[in-house]
């Protein structure tokens, strides 16, 4: 005789609730037909018995999966994981499971990643995708998609607006007394990008500042590093950078070289996901990831018809500026 547990069936599920087999599978698929106190009787049981739904039946009965797919374009940047808890949770609230992918800020592998995910998924969310737009639209017809950070009008979208927030980082340098400023990009082909440097350059033209843009490969801290030389012979005194990581690549390379911040430059990151860490704090964009990715999973479940849907097409998120401790006057 084997000396193996065996797996409880929905037979013996049924036999110790006292219920038909057909309730206790509709327990675990269609819970709303049968009373919340014979749903909580057999979940119970099951549970005693050690009992795991079958996902695959459940999608064969439900004809839904119980799925969705959180797409990024760098799961190692700190900015991203609390989107992906937030969506999470939210996610679970429903029972819904979520799939999270790096897409390693290509939208050739983006896109390959979402038809991989074909059937396998309800929705998609996607976080600052790097597909062209006409191929989004196209997916879209074909798959539920959610966009955060990317302005899609025929997609619904959460957007995270850092303008005011920059505008009011480049007035703060130049109450200091700046007068030449650089703005460490991000993927160019990204809308956080274009939003980020429109932003910079209204309101550094508006107050007749000089700005200098200096492309950067990709937004880490090696690329932060990598700029160094071109900021320091471009003239500027203070930068404003794509991101955190870019910040903080300034800054180790700027104190590697013994050149203080804010003493020699002042230094402004976007995201806040590591400026209360560096040394000195990192004066910061705060942005609200956190409620993104909560408000993108609520819209993707709105579009699948498991929550009322507020009708929402796009949402507007807005930004705090943070300071710390790396903007001072220019050096003389």
């Amino acid at each position: 005789m084997s000396t193996k547990s065996r797996v409880p069936t929905i037979s013996q599920i049924a036999e110790r609730a006292g219920v038909a087999r057909s309730s206790v599978s509709r327990a675990f698929t269609r819970p709303e037909l049968l009373s919340s106190t014979t749903v909580l009787r057999i979940k119970r049981v099951a549970e005693e018995l050690g009992y795991v739904p079958n996902s695959s039946a459940r999608a064969l009965s439900t004809g839904k999966t119980g799925n969705i797919a959180f797409l990024v374009p760098d799961v190692s940047n700190p900015y991203f994981p609390p989107m992906i808890r937030s969506a999470q949770l939210a996610a679970e609230n429903l029972d819904y499971c979520v799939f999270l992918a790096d897409f390693e800020e290509s939208g050739v592998k983006e896109e390959k990643l979402i038809e991989r995910f074909a059937g396998k998924v309800e929705g998609v969310i996607l976080i600052s995708s790097r597909m062209p737009e006409e191929r989004l639209e196209g997916l879209a017809e074909k798959i539920p998609i959610v966009l955060v950070n990317r302005d899609v009008s025929v997609i619904p979208r959460v957007l995270i607006d850092a303008g005011s927030s920059l505008k009011q980082a480049v007035r703060l340098l130049a109450h200091q007394g700046h007068q030449e400023i650089a703005y460490l990009t991000g993927p160019s082909v990204t809308w956080t990008n274009k939003q980020r440097q429109a932003a910079i350059s209204e309101v550094t033209n508006e107050l007749g500042l000089r700005l200098v843009i200096i492309p950067t490969e990709k937004p880490s801290l090696e690329s932060g590093q990598a700029v160094v030389d071109q900021m320091i012979s471009s003239g500027v005194t203070g930068a404003i950078a794509f991101n955190d990581l870019i910040a903080h690549g300034i800054m180790t390379e700027l104190d590697s070289r013994s050149l203080a911040v804010p003493d020699s430059f002042s230094i402004v990151g976007c995201d806040n996901s590591i400026s209360p860490f560096t040394n000195p704090p990192l004066t910061s964009v705060s942005n609200e990831t956190t409620e993104a990715g909560k408000i993108a999973c609520e819209m993707i479940m709105g579009v699948l018809g498991e929550m009322k849907s507020k009708n929402d097409q796009s949402k507007v998120l807005e930004t705090l500026l943070i300071e710390r401790e790396t903007i001072g006057p220019p050096c003389k």
